[in-house]
């Protein structure tokens, strides 16, 4: 039997981003969470977070409102970092982790971080421009705006701080679930070098990289990505 998929958000996002992934796998294997302060979870942190705090958080939902055991993380962008905080944290927990568009350190510009304090509604326009191939950005941004619950003006700051000090790079080699590491080709915010870092560094890792597609790839190329996780459940013999 397969783990159960828990899929997490990237920063100012909700679990909507990954509702393709969610209608594909169904509702009995697939989970999409809100972190505190996005969507619809009330926000249960302080101003400032760290990424750890944010997969302390997942980690609460899963065990006590859940009640799934050793479920595979999915996780994009900040929830990337999430997915491999809690993969260090409670490995014995959990079957595997799945990384879209993420990275072992994620710096953000200094210019993003401002702006996403100053006037977080045009950082988070912006944001979602940069965050598909340029093909797809007449349409595809605002359709992701539009399906998602607008966090309240701090939340993406608080996110993008987060993934600013966010760095594990030199953890990584203790990391030995397995892992599949998924990467737009023309990813502009974690460019496809940041998923071959991980690759090199992640002991029993798979790396895909998704043509047509940035750093949305899961909306983008929704069916490669689809596909892509399916083929890798099913090159692994789970246990219970």
């Amino acid at each position: 039997m397969q783990p159960s998929l828990i899929f997490v958000h990237g920063s100012g996002d909700s679990a909507g981003i990954w509702r393709l992934q969610v209608e594909n796998f169904g509702p009995e294997q697939a989970f999409a969470i809100d972190l505190p302060g996005h969507g619809q979870r009330p926000d249960t942190l302080p101003d400032e977070v760290t990424v750890l705090e944010y997969a302390q958080s997942v980690h609460s939902i899963i065990t006590d409102e859940l009640h799934l055991s050793k479920p595979i993380i999915g996780g994009h962008s900040l929830g990337g970092a999430v997915a491999l905080s809690m993969g260090l944290e409670y490995p014995d927990e959990l079957s595997g982790l799945i990384l879209v568009g993420t990275g072992g350190r994620l710096r953000v510009h200094p210019d993003l971080l401002a702006g996403a304090k100053a006037t977080p509604d045009l950082a988070r326009t912006q944001l979602s421009q940069l965050a598909v191939a340029r093909e797809n950005a007449t349409v595809l941004p605002a359709k992701i705006m539009q399906e998602q619950v607008a966090p309240a003006n701090n939340i993406l700051y608080r996110d993008l701080a987060a993934c600013n000090i966010f760095d594990i790079m030199a953890r990584l080699p203790e990391l030995r679930l397995p892992v599949l590491i998924l990467c737009g080709e023309e990813d502009r915010l974690t460019p496809v070098k940041y998923s071959q870092f991980l690759k090199q560094a992640l002991p029993d890792s798979t790396l895909i990289i998704i043509p047509n597609a940035g750093h949305y790839v899961m909306r983008e190329q929704s069916q490669a990505v689809n596909q892509a996780i399916q083929e890798w459940l099913e090159t692994r013999s789970w246990g219970a």
